[in-house]
């Protein structure tokens, strides 16, 4: 019974996934000039007014044909932005028009036999459109299951609203039949076409795809050939000057003091240009790696600290509230901007002590790097873009950043980010 019950609630639960929905599906365009875009909508527009002035003049004297044909009409054009809930007004049209014809041919006298509706030739044409229209653009196992609810409920408003049918009626029934034949017909034709235009889909985006992929190995073999030519010979000239103001001062007897300090300070910056240099072309050679690596977090801060104060930078970190984890969008600007702010105090303000102080407040987690004064004259450097990456990032969260230089003579940096918290996990 449990099993039974089972089946039962997961066929129930996949009807009204499939069929309980008011998403709208666009009757697609064709493919060519603006003018033959629109065409299809065009087709089923006209379609739905003949058929409408058809059973004006086929309906005799019964006059709820025409209004029944004006709706399912209305339901036929709505079918081409909304298919699930067109088809759900055609079936209730149809068992609503079926109990009014029903009442309508006795009260005018109107023969019924067994054609009246919901099988009359124009509203079963016009209902047989939305079925197509809704199999252009469903999975074939709801086209499956809309034309299965389509024919019971149209065998129930014929041999339920009017229990009256003898026998002798039954030949009428072979009409029915074939529409229902002809229906089905109808939507496997749309079903392999909407098959075709999914897979054509499928296809372009593959073939886009594999245009992206192209284009990112053409512009990482142009990266590694940038590395190679600048290795080659920049990074060859720039060894031969630290080389060569190494040994300079052997060559003299009893060199000057000031000579000796030039020749180091000339080594020195070939040094630190050569460090540079091999860190661009690291981060040329290996992009892809990079785009692939995860986003630092400030679970790595430890990591950088040792780094840094492996290069020689006094540095004491500083944490007050309850650290938890926040957005990886926060965890890595916090990371930049630390990171950032240690650099531009290594490279603009050489021997001074920097303490960084991260504070976990209830909306916000604020950052402040300050350095004390350099001890010596920090080295010429062309100007930088850290610090306006700082302040990018800090708006792009929308948090706030303010830097400047301290009374001492130091230098600070503030920053308070928006605390998010992180997206939460999907339940097992």
């Amino acid at each position: 019974m449990e099993d039974k019950g089972d089946v039962r609630e997961g066929l129930m639960g996949t009807l009204r996934g499939d069929l309980w929905t008011m998403a709208a599906d666009p009757l697609p365009r064709m493919n060519g000039p603006r003018w033959l875009a629109r065409l299809p909508h065009v087709l089923v527009v006209v379609c739905a007014i003949f058929m409408v002035q058809s059973s004006s003049y086929g309906s005799g004297q019964d006059p709820t044909i025409p209004v029944l044909a004006m709706l399912q009409a209305t339901a036929l054009v709505v079918a081409m932005f909304l298919p699930i809930p067109a088809w759900w007004a055609s079936t209730v049209i149809m068992v609503i028009g079926a109990l009014i014809v029903e009442h309508s041919s006795a009260t005018w006298d109107i023969p019924r036999g067994g054609m009246s509706f919901p099988w009359s030739i124009h509203l079963m044409a016009l209902q047989a459109g939305v079925l197509f229209l809704l199999a252009l653009r469903v999975r074939p196992r709801v086209v499956a299951e809309t034309l299965g609810i389509t024919v019971l409920t149209g065998l129930a408003c014929v041999y339920f609203v009017n229990p009256s049918i003898g026998p002798g009626e039954i030949v009428l029934a072979i009409p029915v039949l074939v529409t229902v034949l002809a229906v089905g017909v109808l939507m496997g034709i749309g079903a392999v076409l909407r098959g075709e235009r999914v897979a054509r889909t499928r296809l372009f985006r593959q073939q886009q795809l594999t245009a992206a992929e192209r284009a990112r190995r053409t512009v990482l073999e142009e990266r590694n050939r940038i590395a190679r030519e600048l290795h080659d010979v920049v990074a060859h000239h720039m060894s031969m000057i630290s080389i060569q103001a190494q040994v300079a001062p052997h060559l003299v007897k009893d060199p000057p003091v000031e000579l000796t300090e030039n020749l180091a300070g000339i080594r020195q910056n070939a040094v630190e240009a050569l460090t540079e240099l091999r860190r661009v072309l690291g981060v040329l050679r290996s992009q892809d790696a990079l785009a692939h690596a995860p986003q630092p977090t400030l679970d790595r801060l430890a990591e950088l600290a040792g780094s840094v104060r492996a290069a020689g930078l006094t540095l004491a970190i500083e944490t007050t509230g309850e650290p938890r984890p926040l957005s990886p969008g926060v965890e890595l600007s916090a990371f930049r901007i630390i990171q950032e702010a240690l650099s531009n105090a290594m490279r603009h303000a050489p021997g001074a002590a920097v303490h960084v102080k991260i504070g976990y407040r209830t909306d916000a987690l604020a950052i402040q790097i300050t350095n004390t004064a350099p001890d010596r004259p920090p080295p010429p450097a062309g100007p930088g873009h850290g610090l306006l990456g700082m302040r990018e990032r800090t708006a792009m969260l929308g948090g706030e950043l303010a830097a400047g230089p301290t009374r001492d003579g130091g230098y600070e940096v503030t920053a308070t980010l928006p605390a998010m918290k992180p997206p939460a996990e999907d339940p097992p």
